[in-house]
């Protein structure tokens, strides 16, 4: 009788841990940012805390910082659609879901209003394109706008010509060599090096972004408004599809309250990094609203023509931020 009671006991528990085990969804995340203390982590994080909070447990998910797993910063996309985690936020998709690049473009949005009318525009692109990786797209964020940083006196694009400035995608590329400077590639743990071997004279980022790091060797910042560089936040669509309607729909809903928040507390960031810099002793020129325009002017046929090289798609996402601007 006794062992009876003991296989009873042992079927029933496994009866348990095989129910709870198929009820609940324990997920990989990882994002390219390896600072806890950004406001990109701490909003992952919290997209972390409240999925389990929210779904009673049905979603976990354990977050890993970059360079914690074996995934290159370029391999996230890929990464997602094979499976290998569940969610990522994806700093550097565009090589992945090039169509993504339409955001990036030098001197197409020029604001905050401008940012979110554009993504809107966007939105549809982004999420054909992650689906053809097996991606689903969930929201996203971005940093502050992109100015020049630099170890030289300047206060004009007429500056650039003749400097070496980091940029991190080729559109910035094209950016710098239509005003003469000569654009480098380096990761983000090359710049530091970098600036003070004099490899390069500068780098496109932002106050709360690389200039948070790497201010001290950057004592001059013009504030002239290059463009953005976005993050999107994604799932593998297999493991998303496969949740049930409502956990699915509380977490959609949380990465979409999340993303917004991580972009407000990047521009309030922002402010406080700039004033932290001038105070330190960086010398910050705004950019006027004619140097703008006098740029825009001149580097705007360079939108029509990259979309054009790169295929129907850009076109045609090109064509709808366009109209969403009114540009």
């Amino acid at each position: 009788m006794t062992q009876l009671r003991i296989l009873a006991a042992a079927t029933t528990f496994a009866t348990a841990f095989t129910l709870q085990s198929a009820t609940a969804d324990e997920w990989t995340g990882y994002t390219y940012s390896a600072v806890s203390t950004t406001a990109a982590v701490k909003g992952m994080n919290r997209i972390v805390e409240r999925a389990k909070d929210e779904t009673d447990g049905e979603l976990a998910i354990d977050l890993h910082l970059g360079k914690t797993l074996q995934i290159a910063s370029s391999d996230i996309t890929q990464a997602v659609g094979d499976n290998i985690v569940q969610f990522a936020a994806d700093l550097f998709f565009a090589g992945n879901v090039p169509v993504g690049r339409v955001l990036s473009l030098p001197l197409l949005i020029e604001n905050d209003e401008e940012w979110d009318k554009a993504y809107a525009a966007m939105k549809p692109f982004l999420e054909e394109g992650f689906s053809g990786q097996g991606v689903a797209h969930l929201g996203g964020y971005r940093y502050p706008v992109q100015t020049i940083f630099a170890t030289f006196e300047i206060d004009s694009l007429d500056d650039l010509k003749g400097r070496k400035i980091r940029i991190v995608s080729p559109e910035q590329g094209a950016f710098v060599e239509e005003f003469g400077g000569s654009p480098i590639t380096l990761s983000g743990s090359e710049v530091p090096t970098a600036l003070e071997r004099g490899v390069i004279d500068g780098v496109l980022t932002a106050s709360a972004g690389g200039a948070k790091n790497w201010h001290e060797f950057l004592p001059y910042n013009y504030r002239f408004p290059v463009g953005y560089v976005g993050s999107q936040m994604i799932a593998n669509a297999d493991a998303y599809g496969a949740l049930d309607e409502e956990t699915q729909k509380t977490f959609a809903n949380i990465v979409a309250e999340e993303g917004p928040k991580i972009t407000a507390e990047f521009i309030e960031d922002e402010e406080v990094q700039k004033k932290s810099q001038a105070d330190g002793g960086m010398t910050i020129t705004e950019a006027s609203a004619e140097d703008v325009a006098a740029a825009t002017e001149k580097f705007s046929p360079f939108w029509e023509k990259w979309a054009e090289e790169a295929g129907p798609d850009h076109v045609e996402a090109l064509k709808a931020v366009r109209a969403a601007l009114g540009k």
